[in-house]
Formats: structure tokens, sequence, C-alpha cells
């Protein structure tokens, strides 16, 4: 089973976030595109103006089965070893949930100005020869 994480590949938080990721998993369970690959998004449906409204994970098993913005971070940390009992303290805590949503938005919205932006896209070693693109759906 893996997990498709679409992410901004020209945003410096965003690639760094992706690149810790990568080191934690190591291609076991995540496979990365970045948000400019506008072909392989196209297979899964996915418009640039999708993309507008952050990270997107998409289980590999059912495509049509989707996180979007601080949602994908929640599932990503519950796939992760261990991580199920921290998103799921995190979820527990009365506020925490509507408080994280209004801070990814505004980091969301707010990426390039308080993290730059990269002068190329990053593109994962956990993708290569076009393994992220949709074979069945």
């Amino acid at each position: 089973m893996a997990y498709y994480v679409i992410y901004d590949g020209n945003c410096n938080l965003c690639v760094t976030l992706v690149q810790l990721l990568e080191t934690l998993d190591q291609g076991k369970l995540f496979r990365y595109t970045p948000m400019q690959d506008e072909q392989t998004l196209s297979q899964w449906g996915i418009t640039p103006q999708d993309c507008e409204q952050g990270i997107i994970l998409i289980d590999g098993d059912t495509p049509a089965r989707r996180w979007q913005g601080s949602d994908a971070f929640e599932e990503i940390g519950r796939l992760l070893p261990v991580g199920s009992v921290f998103v799921d303290t995190y979820r527990a805590l009365p506020g925490m949930k509507w408080a994280g949503d209004k801070f990814y938005a505004q980091i969301r919205d707010n990426r390039y100005t308080l993290f730059g932006k990269r002068s190329s896209t990053y593109q994962s070693p956990y993708c290569p020869d076009g393994s992220c693109k949709v074979e069945n759906q």
C-alpha cells in the first residue's frame, strides 16, 4: 500500500517537511509528487485550484479517499509509527483541531513570504521514473 503526498515543490517549508518525511519513511509508505506536476495531478483529477487549499494525501488503494490541508498532516502523522498516539491526543484536546486548522491556513497562505520560494521545483527521489503516475483508478 502506498499513499501519495502532493506538496508544493517550490515552497521551502513544504520541501523541508517532505524531506523530513522521506528520511523517516524511506519510501516504504509514501510517494511524493509536487503540485507543479500538472500532468500527474490531472490523472488524479486534481486541478491547480484544488492545490490552493494545501497539501493533499491520496490513498493509493482507494484514490477517491483523500485528505487535504491540516487533515492530510493529521493522517500522515497517524500513519507513521507511534504517530497515532500524538494525533489522537491532539484531536482529543478541546479547540486544538480548530486552532490547528486556522494555523495551517495562515502558514499555507503566507508560506512564500514566511519561508521563501525555491528557484526550482523539488522532485522527490521516492517517486522516480513516473512511479507516481496513476495506473488504474
